[in-house]
C-alpha cells in the first residue's frame, strides 16, 4: 500500500548554527531565498503525499506563523514536542500517535532536497512495499557529500545496512518506517536506537542514492552553500 503521510522533523535546537538559530529555527533558514522547510515540503508534494505532520519545539511560534502565512496546498498538522524536546525517535512517535496510518515517510528538514531525489525515493517506497519490511533508509556514499568532514553512518550491501569502523554510507534524512517499531519505546529517544536493534537482526534496509548530498550540519557549511547557490 502506498505511503500517504510524511513526517518532518523541525524541533531541533540547531546549536551548531548559532548565532543564527538563537533567533530563528533551523528549518526557516534560507538558501536561494527558499526556506529549508519549504524546500522539504515541495519535494514531499512531488512524491504525491497528501498529508504532512511536523514537530516543533525550539522557537516553535515562528514555524506556526510561517505556515499560517504560506499556502502549500497540502494538509499540514503541527505537533509540538511539548515542554521538553523528544529527540528524533520521540518526535516521530509523538507525530505518529496523531495518525491512523501504519507507515510513514520521515524527512529531516536540514537536507537540501531537490527533484533528483524523486526516483530514489520512489525506488525506496517500492522496495519497502515489495519486501514486507518495517524500515528503509535512503543513503548516499560519503564520496558524494558536499561536506567532506561528515562521517559515514552505515555500510550497504545488497540493500542490507550494517555498521563497522569503515562506514561508507550517510543517511540522507529520508526514510520509511512502520509505526509498530515504536510501540514499546520511551517518550524521548533517538531513532538510531531503533536502527541499531534492526541491524542486530539483519533487518535494516537501505537504498543507494546517487545524488550529490548537501546537508546543513553547521554554520561553516551553511555559509559555503549560501555562496554556492
Amino acid at each position: 500500500m502506498k505511503v500517504k503521510t510524511a513526517l518532518i522533523l523541525c524541533a531541533g535546537l540547531g546549536k551548531r548554527l548559532n548565532p543564527l538559530t538563537l533567533k530563528k529555527p533551523k528549518p526557516l533558514l534560507e538558501l536561494n531565498n527558499i526556506t529549508l522547510l519549504e524546500n522539504t515540503i515541495n519535494l514531499i508534494k512531488e512524491i504525491g503525499i497528501k498529508k504532512i505532520f511536523l514537530n516543533t519545539f525550539h522557537l516553535e511560534n515562528q514555524i506556526y506563523d510561517y505556515l499560517k502565512e504560506k499556502n502549500f496546498n497540502i494538509s499540514i498538522n503541527i505537533i509540538s514536542d511539548g515542554h521538553e524536546i523528544l529527540n528524533t525517535g520521540g518526535g516521530i512517535k509523538n507525530m505518529m500517535c496523531n495518525s491512523d496510518e501504519k507507515n510513514f515517510f520521515v524527512f529531516n528538514s536540514d537536507t537540501v532536497w531537490d527533484l533528483n531525489y524523486l526516483k530514489y525515493i520512489k525506488e525506496m517506497e517500492k522496495f519497502f512495499e515489495n519486501n514486507n519490511i518495517s524500515n528503509a533508509l535512503l543513503v548516499v556514499n560519503k564520496k558524494l557529500s558536499f561536506d567532506k568532514k561528515l562521517n559515514g553512518d552505515f555500510n550497504l550491501e545488497k540493500n542490507l545496512l550494517t555498521k563497522n569502523k569503515e562506514n561508507q554510507y550517510i543517511y540522507t534524512g529520508c526514510q520509511i518506517i512502520s509505526k509498530v517499531l515504536l510501540d514499546n519505546t520511551k517518550n524521548s529517544f533517538s531513532i538510531t536506537e531503533i536502527w541499531n536493534e534492526l541491524i542486530k537482526k539483519n533487518n535494516l534496509f537501505g537504498i543507494d542514492c546517487k545524488n550529490k548530498f548537501y546537508h546543513i550540519k553547521d554554520l561553516e557549511i551553511y555559509n559555503k552553500l549560501k555562496n554556492k547557490v
